[in-house]
């Protein structure tokens, strides 16, 4: 299964695009920081991620503020150029 879910803020956004098939499409930056426990030692986890937001979703995350945190869902896939990976966001709280 292919399943992200994610708290995180939203430190940058792209400009609005349309993919070939003429679907809204919208480039962010989400910012996750926490602390987890592994193996009983509590652990900082800080990381950014790049992610994306198809269709209906886009009109979502172009209204929220910069900076703002939010609950993200969606599945991890490919970038385009094949290294490394992109969040694509379906659901946001």
């Amino acid at each position: 299964m292919n399943r992200l879910v994610l708290r995180a803020k939203l430190v940058e956004r792209a400009a609005l695009r349309y993919t070939p098939a003429g679907l809204p499409a919208l480039d962010v930056g989400l910012e996750h920081e926490s602390e987890v426990t592994q193996e009983g030692q509590p652990r900082k986890i800080r990381f950014e991620i790049r992610a994306r937001g198809i269709g209906r979703i886009t009109e979502r995350l172009a209204a929220l503020e910069l900076g703002s945190e939010h609950g993200f869902g969606g599945f991890l896939g490919a970038q385009r150029n094949g290294r490394g990976i992109v969040f694509h966001v379906t659901e946001l709280d």
